[in-house]
């Protein structure tokens, strides 16, 4: 219960309307197409009209972010390398605990990095508020049969991706997730969770693999129990793909046990894993650098991704 509240306060500090547009939209040359050729599947009443929010005072690396609020029309917006295309692909999720998408700190800030590396970068903007299990982190399994918002959008962004490779000059066997906070939780649950589908199959990109080819995981939330268990609801086998997780020991909103028990269960199920844990950090720093060793971590990333074979050495 601690964690939820530490963690509702903060996403009422980032959602607080100081400076507000409609709705995020990407910069010019970047087409944004909906998820979903029609109806959303088990649509959800939200509070409000979808919006996104600044707040100038509450800075990231010298820069405010853009909190995006009450989506219910998902979309995918596609990002092509500025420089020699590797075919390596990612499909980018948001933090904000489920109640918010931190549209740039998260999300766009990350496609000028991987671009610049010849990466196609895929930024899933999905649908939240969450469902309350995730949101309670109370990580008593859920059924499978009852809708998952956050989790439809993402198994149907993976179908999209595999299914426009060739149009978008990607390598359909180089094709990873890349989630913060509780978008690294996604990450997870994309990695468990590609056999099934939890909708009924609208087109052909329904009918592509939705197993990411590789996984990174930022500050990822709600991966384990209060017990420090893992949380079932991401059950890791063989299958789940290889892994890299960061985290901060200071950080106090979702706590290091989060990669520290997800990294164990990938251990012991044999999945190539790489961890990296920082003293110093904290929550919610993205690609942001500052004088913390921790925000130059996509330097490792850019390793790892050389060692098991994504991109060139």
């Amino acid at each position: 219960m601690q964690r939820w509240i530490i963690v509702l306060c903060l996403l009422l500090a980032c959602a607080g309307v100081h400076a507000q547009a409609a709705v995020w939209q990407p910069s010019a040359g970047h087409t944004q197409i909906p998820l979903w050729p029609g109806a959303v599947p088990d649509a959800q009443a939200l509070p409000g009209p979808e919006s996104a929010s600044t707040d100038p005072k509450a800075l990231i690396g010298g820069k405010p972010m853009l909190a995006e609020t009450n989506v219910s029309q998902p979309t995918l917006t596609v990002y092509a390398p500025s420089g020699k295309n590797t075919g390596a692909a990612v499909v980018v999720y948001p933090g904000g605990g489920f109640q918010i998408l931190a549209m740039d700190l998260e999300g766009t800030d990350v496609c000028d990095w991987l671009t610049a590396k010849g990466i196609t970068c895929i930024v899933l903007k999905y649908r939240v508020p969450g469902v309350p299990y995730v949101w309670r982190c109370d990580c008593r399994p859920h059924n499978l049969t009852v809708p998952v918002p956050a989790l439809q959008d993402a198994q149907r962004a993976m179908g999209l991706v595999r299914l426009h490779a060739a149009q978008w000059h990607i390598d359909p066997h180089k094709i990873g997730v890349l989630g913060f906070s509780a978008g690294g939780y996604l990450v997870a649950e994309i990695s468990t969770h590609f056999k099934r589908r939890l909708y009924a199959p609208v087109d052909e990109a329904d009918r592509q693999n939705m197993r990411p080819d590789f996984a990174i995981a930022i500050y990822p939330g709600h991966l384990a129990t209060e017990q420090d268990t893992l949380n079932p609801n991401v059950p890791v086998t063989r299958e789940t793909p290889p892994t890299f997780l960061l985290q901060a020991e200071d950080d106090h909103v979702d706590g290091v046990q989060q990669s520290l028990v997800y990294y164990n269960a990938l251990r012991k199920a044999e999945v190539p894993a790489e961890m990296h844990l920082y003293a110093q950090g904290g929550h919610a720093f993205g690609l942001r650098p500052t004088r913390l060793p921790i925000t130059h971590w996509p330097k490792l990333v850019e390793l790892w991704l050389q060692t098991i074979g994504v991109v060139p050495g």
